[in-house]
């Protein structure tokens, strides 16, 4: 069975969109795009790095397709990951049909749930999700992520799209590994728990030191 692995940049109050650059997602007037890049360090490239050398394949929302498509197939720059993204397969997500001019890529439309439920049924390499903030949110209604690799940046932007948006099912969520790179940027892996777990704090009976602690003020009264 494959596992749903996302790996999503986030502000510290939880914002996803366009971490990249303005042109990305400029939704709602969105202007604070590009929000990553004062960040990098030796530790987020080994962590990507790494992400690179494992079997995957990529499952991606509409836009995000869109916008890996326009650069990685055609950049000199990061050789590694748009090697590995370009040869590997996409599976692009979309209510509706489109073109998919990028090699090794298929449409998943229709019942997109039931249908990210038979790829995960298979046997094969992982699916990866990065950016997709429309499909993470589907993903997330539906409890279909087994791996969540958030990477929380030291800004904060006040307005914009939410990682855990109105509609994310409940659920709890098990820290399994968690990095802090020089910049600030803190890499936490999480995996669900299963339900959340809810409880208040036990009244606990009193001592028998403060059972004459209450007894002498009551006779002080």
């Amino acid at each position: 069975m494959r596992k749903v692995i996302t790996t999503t940049f986030v502000t510290l109050d939880g914002v996803l969109q366009a971490p990249g650059g303005p042109e990305e997602d400029p939704t709602n007037n969105f202007t604070w795009g590009g929000w990553i890049w004062n960040y990098s360090d030796e530790l987020t490239g080994k962590v990507m790095d790494g992400f690179m050398k494992q079997p995957f394949d990529l499952l991606l929302g509409r836009r995000t397709y869109e916008i890996f498509a326009a650069f990685w197939p055609y950049t000199k720059n990061d050789p590694v990951i748009a090697d590995k993204f370009n040869s590997t397969h996409k599976y692009v997500v979309s209510h509706k049909g489109m073109e998919l001019d990028w090699q090794n890529s298929s449409l998943i439309t229709g019942d997109v749930v039931a249908e990210i439920r038979k790829l995960k049924a298979q046997t094969g390499a992982d699916l990866w999700v990065y950016g997709s903030g429309n499909l993470i949110q589907t993903l997330l209604a539906n409890q279909l992520v087994d791996t969540f690799y958030v990477w929380v940046f030291p800004v904060i932007i006040g307005r914009g799209k939410r990682l855990f948006a109105e509609g994310a099912k409940p659920q709890g969520l098990k820290l399994v590994d968690s990095k802090i790179s020089t910049s600030g940027v803190i890499i936490a892996t999480y995996e669900p728990s299963g339900e959340p777990k809810t409880n208040s704090p036990a009244l606990e009976e009193p001592g028998e030191a403060e059972l004459a602690r209450r007894k002498r003020l009551a006779k002080e009264k």
